[in-house]
């Protein structure tokens, strides 16, 4: 069963020792254990964790990318559509 965030519940979510949580599209995403594996480096994640990353994600990754990890990292959806 997938959990339902708020963009506020995902904002707590921005540092290691309470997780790092991106929201992608309509998707809550836990890349704490993925951020040293980051091809694009650590800095990029912890940047935008917390926040919604649907802009940032979109403009360097295609479909492909969320497909092959999406499945593993996602950890619920956005209760109601953050602002971009």
């Amino acid at each position: 069963m997938s959990k339902t965030f708020t963009p506020a519940d995902v904002a707590t979510h921005k540092d290691a020792s309470s997780g790092l949580y991106i929201i992608i599209d309509d998707g809550v995403y836990d890349v704490t254990n993925f951020v040293d594996e980051h091809p694009g480096g650590a800095k990029i994640l912890k940047r935008v964790a917390g926040k919604d990353a649907t802009k940032q994600f979109w403009k360097y990754h295609n479909e492909g990318v969320l497909k092959k990890y999406g499945g593993k990292l996602r950890v619920g959806s956005v209760a109601e559509k953050a602002k971009l």
